[in-house]
């Protein structure tokens, strides 16, 4: 019987889904958006109950908000629509995340591994094992998320997060095994770990959804400073 892979993830390049073009504000959420964050949030919450104290995360830790990732077309249309709800109730504290992610997209263009004016990634970066993929796994790890708020370490627009944020913490299973935090699951053993594993999305609505939209046109993939600049 072979081990089982257990991988300390230190940033969130580790995982990656894709992005969309920037400006494309018009664009609405397909319908079942909805019932995909209820069923990766139901996941999530089972996977918090059986892991229990091995689970760390609470408000204020920001492990997971430092470090850029790819997200895909139904994750940036959900941040921008976030947005747009705050900028509906709270408009200076919508253009303080404006003014991140564009401070953000200014430090990080010259050596952006895609088009700076759109946003959108070379499709290379998420080829496993290609050297574009090594790239980015190396590009700004010290980069902090623009929708993260300085002040209080809190997300800003958590209703409308990407899926990576929602499942990053409890054990999912990726080509390189169980990936888990590295400052959760201290002193457990694979076995445990292997028993909190959070599986988000069984029935894969979230491909489902994102197919939908390229069949509209977007497609591509990008980093969250361009979904809400």
């Amino acid at each position: 019987m072979h081990p089982i892979a257990i991988r300390r993830i230190t940033t969130r390049n580790d995982r990656g889904p894709c992005g969309i073009l920037r400006g494309m504000t018009s664009q609405r959420l397909p319908a079942g958006d909805g019932a995909l964050i209820q069923i990766v949030d139901a996941a999530l919450a089972d996977a918090a109950r059986r892991s229990g104290p091995w689970l760390v995360c609470r408000p204020g830790c920001t492990q997971c908000c430092v470090g850029v990732f790819a997200i895909h077309q139904l994750d940036a249309l959900r941040l921008r629509q976030g947005l747009k709800k705050l900028e509906e109730v709270d408009p200076e504290r919508a253009a303080r995340i404006r003014s991140r992610a564009q401070d953000s997209i200014e430090r990080l263009s010259a050596e952006f591994p895609g088009d700076p004016e759109t946003g959108v990634l070379d499709e290379a970066v998420l080829d496993a094992g290609s050297e574009a993929e090594q790239r980015f796994a190396e590009f700004a790890n010290d980069e902090r998320c623009p929708v993260l708020d300085p002040v209080t370490g809190l997300c800003e627009l958590y209703d409308a997060r990407p899926m990576t944020c929602r499942t990053f913490g409890p054990p999912v299973r990726s080509e390189g095994g169980l990936g888990v935090c590295e400052l959760c699951f201290h002193g457990a053993r694979d076995e445990q770990i292997t028993a909190c594993e959070m599986v988000a999305d069984p029935d894969d609505l979230e491909g489902k959804l994102l197919a939908r939209l390229e069949k509209q046109g977007l497609r591509g993939q990008t980093i969250v400073a361009f979904a809400v600049a």
